[in-house]
């Protein structure tokens, strides 16, 4: 016993001293900017959609608002989407153009089945979503329904989420949200026997419908 006591003030003895005296070793600048992953040459849409779909999301790509309003009609129609709910005043004016029936009272909130919301930004390296508090859709929108829907922009693409982050303290002038997340495919957990199981707390099936808006129509 009186060895290891010994030994154990000896450790703690040279643990102080080393506390007391610093090294003179100057460390050099950290390169902070430099990516540490290889960037690929794929336009970030490409990266994008490649990172999402390996994730299990369901992405489609739209030239143009109108092919938009096809393709989510089509998709609609074909899944048998029923109480769809939407917030943002940019679709509203989308889906209202097609005939697309949707809520936007608080009193069917409940009955939603299909949220669709905006998104901050796209990032392409991980094929994330990354959403705030500040948008129209709110915390719960995009988390409570079954399927999440979300519409996108190509001017939204990012390569990397420190970009993202950039973007988002550029748009709100450094009045950074209250809540800011990714969402990297549908919510799935394997803390139950260990068996992967896809929505359990959150939408068993996430679409992101990027438009086209850099492109001239």
């Amino acid at each position: 016993m009186q060895n290891s006591t010994t030994s154990k003030e000896k450790i703690l003895k040279q643990i102080r001293k080393a506390l007391t005296h610093k090294s003179s070793q100057e460390i050099g600048d950290v390169d902070k900017e430099s990516e540490i992953f290889n960037v690929s040459e794929e336009p970030l849409e490409i990266q994008f959609a490649q990172n999402f779909l390996a994730l299990n999301g369901k992405f489609i790509f739209c030239e143009n608002s109108t092919e938009f309003i096809e393709n989510f009609d089509f998709i609609s129609k074909d899944n048998n989407w029923k109480n769809l709910f939407c917030l943002e005043p940019t679709i509203k004016d989308l889906l209202n153009k097609a005939s697309i029936k949707f809520s936007d009272q608080e009193a069917d909130f409940l009955a939603t089945d299909i949220g669709i919301t905006l998104c901050e930004c796209l990032v392409a390296r991980t094929g994330s979503v990354m959403i705030t508090s500040k948008q129209a859709s709110g915390r719960r929108l995009p988390i409570y329904p079954n399927e999440h829907v979300v519409i996108a922009f190509t001017s939204q693409l990012v390569y990397n989420i420190k970009d993202a982050l950039k973007f988002i303290r550029e748009k709100y002038n450094n009045q950074i949200p209250s809540m800011i997340a990714t969402i990297s495919g549908p919510s799935r957990t394997a803390d139950i026997e260990k068996t992967l199981v896809q929505g359990a707390h959150g939408p068993k099936e996430i679409y992101v419908f990027l438009i086209d808006d850099l492109t001239a129509e």
